[in-house]
């Protein structure tokens, strides 16, 4: 029977560890003989190193090694391109990571890095994303496996037919993940095993590269990732900090720690890629859309290809008869792209988001309106039905939270001394999906329960949430319940991304205790010492789930002050209203639901990664030259959620909602600058100087 635990606000569990500061971070574990280590980034952009000269490192006390590629350990080739380090002299983009020294004191491991002379025979190179780059080609797939290219009906002749015609092209810069641990790891071999404390996104994958590249057993690597500081997709799979610590260490034969410099995590760990992005909408003078195409331009390395899934946001938000989306890909001489927070969602919901307003505009009809007479009954892509869509619950709802009827729908309406004010929104739509997972649930004498499952709390509170649902699954009080996560020694889970971590942790985490339950029914006498375990799995359960259209939805609103006379963009309030399943914790939720929203804003006004073609790299790689929001950057930040009961998604009934919450707010924030001033701007950032002289359209 259910103790009610889920559905309440709860304090992370952690959270006295982490203020306290006694949560151990990667590079924080007491390691005795520890030695410290620099990544050596390359300063060429293409080309190869025709020497590598270490005496002056060596030269600096308490300096042990230089490892590169002429000594380091060989690895295993075909495993994954972006780890196979030090391996060859290739670089094929500025920053790589082409060498590490290894000292007794980070200081001197800093500057041995620092005196590494390295030569290098260069070749020319391209590094600028365009729409005409002659390298453009249709990739076999875009992330993670859907089709490059969709179609359906005539698109151009409808287009063409349209009484309303909307043609915009939409661009956004580079954007870098920055969590606050940067990616860092501590390594020690013993007797042939290979333990690794790693700030990672999921410790099983990071386990199975280590023991691949290696030539191990899989038994034989540990992974630990009890907590991270963060990760926001750049740690959702193996990066070069925990390869290049584990080569270092078996070279020293002692324990080695590595944490990448924040300037050295701006490419070699990913980021989002630069798109230009082209979307069409025909629709009658009511709005209705006929005909509706995306087509999507991203970037990509030399080493792996990466194609972000711009346009299938569009696949399947907004019904039309007619669609067509494509992506097209260039490979140029830069670090690959990887996931971001909502990967291609994000970008790509900017894009038709804003056409969305742009079409509302053309048509005369409300936004809101508009969005809710294109809701699809169906899936559009796939002619599946939905789980469940309350997209228009979340418009409905969140206009009547925001005050929408009360908008005067004319651009630069509302002044208040020199600020122009202006309110927007956007739809948002994230995948619910789920993975399958291994979970053991363990009755003990005395009462206590304990959870055992290798997923990532990653600042999110998934260790939490999942607390609440072990508790609600067992029948007992939740201080009776014990849960461990953050170590390959666990029953394996995925990585805590895609919005997948709780809805299929929770899975595995249910049935475990649902087995429990059924045997200690049929259990008599005590307990052994070491209690009574259940193990299991969901991988036949997520399996042979039926095709439907799985999505969490989303509405949000912004208001924006704009300064008449420099341009300056003031957000006043950002309220979000989402449909995202069953809530396990409202506390951590409204938390991500915000963190989301802000991380929009930040898109919206600030991000952008800035490239000089000539050196191949970002010349802002730091936080003070990239600049990201802060707290005083809005006013009022609201998240809501609508009740929503979805039996076609696990047994929590969750959808999640770490990604949500960015998808649609730089759409929403572009849209309010346009009716707060006039000026659309379909180049992100929104800076001072693409709104100069807005003053004049008031």
């Amino acid at each position: 029977m259910s103790t009610g635990a889920v559905g309440q606000p709860h304090p992370r569990l952690e959270g006295p560890e982490k203020v306290t500061g006694t949560a151990r971070y990667a590079v924080e574990y007491p390691v005795d003989d520890v030695t410290y280590g620099w990544a050596v980034p390359a300063a060429a952009v293409r080309g190869r190193i025709t020497r590598i000269d270490p005496d002056p490192a060596l030269a600096v006390p308490g300096v042990l090694a230089v490892l590169h590629h002429g000594n380091a350990p060989r690895l295993a080739p075909d495993v994954d391109s972006e780890l196979y380090l030090l391996q060859d002299p290739v670089v094929h983009y500025r920053g790589q990571l082409i060498a590490v020294v290894m000292a007794e004191s980070i200081e001197a491991a800093r500057e041995g890095a620092r005196l590494v002379r390295i030569e290098y025979d260069t070749e020319p190179h391209s590094t600028v994303l365009t729409a005409d780059h002659p390298g453009l080609y249709r990739p076999d797939k875009v992330n993670p496996n859907y089709p490059t290219d969709t179609a359906e009906g005539d698109f151009d002749a409808r287009f063409a037919a349209a009484e309303v015609q909307v043609d915009a092209t939409y661009r956004t810069p580079a954007y870098h993940n920055n969590p606050m641990e940067p990616h860092a790891t501590t390594a020690q071999w013993r007797d042939g095993h290979l333990l690794v404390h790693d700030s990672n996104q999921g410790s099983t994958p990071v386990q199975v590269s280590l023991s691949e590249l290696f030539r191990i057993p899989r038994e034989s690597v540990r992974v630990v990732n009890e907590h991270v500081g963060g990760g926001f997709g750049s740690k959702g799979s193996p990066k070069a900090a925990v390869v290049l610590a584990a080569m270092a260490a078996q070279h020293v034969g002692r324990p080695v720690r590595l944490a990448l410099t924040r300037q050295q995590i701006f490419g070699p760990v990913g980021y989002r890629t630069p798109t230009i992005q082209r979307v069409r909408l025909g629709a009658d003078a009511d709005g209705r859309i006929a005909a509706i195409c995306h087509d999507a331009i991203s970037q990509t390395s030399m080493i792996t290809e990466f194609a972000e899934q711009t346009a299938v946001y569009t696949r399947s938000m907004y019904a039309g008869p007619h669609r067509r989306t494509t992506h097209r890909l260039v490979r140029l001489d830069v670090p690959t792209p990887f996931w971001m927070r909502a990967p291609g969602e994000c970008p790509g919901a900017y894009a038709l988001e804003s056409a969305m307003d742009e079409l509302a505009t053309a048509c005369g009809v409300d936004p809101v309106e508009l969005r809710i007479r294109n809701d699809p009954a169906v899936d559009p892509d796939q002619g599946h039905p939905f789980s469940s869509r309350n997209l228009v619950a979340c418009l409905i709802e969140g206009a009547r939270r925001f005050g929408w009827a009360e908008r005067n729908p004319r651009p630069c309406a509302r002044r208040e001394g020199r600020w122009m004010i202006g309110t927007g929104v956007a739809g948002s739509s994230y995948p619910a999906r789920a993975r399958a997972a291994a979970a053991t649930a363990t009755a003990l004498p005395g009462g206590d329960h304990l959870v055992r499952i290798n997923a990532a709390d990653i600042g999110t509170g998934a260790r939490t949430a999942l607390w609440q649902v072990a508790a609600d699954a067992l029948g007992v009080p939740p201080e009776r319940v014990r849960i461990l996560v953050g170590d390959s020694d666990l029953p394996p889970a995925g990585v805590a991304g895609g919005s997948m971590g709780t809805s299929s942790w929770s899975w595995a985490v249910v049935r475990a205790c649902q087995g429990l339950r059924d045997q200690l029914a049929h259990h008599s006498g005590e307990l052994p010492a070491d209690g009574l375990t259940v193990e299991a799995s969901t991988a036949d359960e997520v399996r042979a789930q039926r095709p439907l259209a799985r999505y969490a939805y989303g509405a949000q609103f912004a208001e924006v002050r704009v300064d008449a006379d420099t341009g300056e963009v003031r957000v006043s309030r950002l309220l979000g209203v989402f449909a995202a399943g069953q809530v396990v914790n409202p506390t951590t939720a409204r938390s991500q639901l915000i963190g989301g929203m802000t991380m929009g804003l930040s898109m919206a006004l600030h991000e952008e990664g800035v490239l000089d073609e000539r050196y191949g790299d970002w010349v802002n790689h730091d936080l003070a030259t990239y600049h990201i929001t802060g707290c005083a950057d809005v006013e009022r930040i609201e998240a809501y959620w609508v009740p929503e009961e979805d039996s076609e998604l696990n047994p929590s009934g969750v959808k999640g909602i770490g990604e949500i919450g960015i998808v649609g707010t730089a759409a929403a924030i572009a849209n309010a600058v346009r009716h707060a001033t006039g000026v659309r701007v379909r180049n992100l950032p929104i800076r001072l100087d693409k709104l100069l002289g807005a003053s004049r359209l008031a």
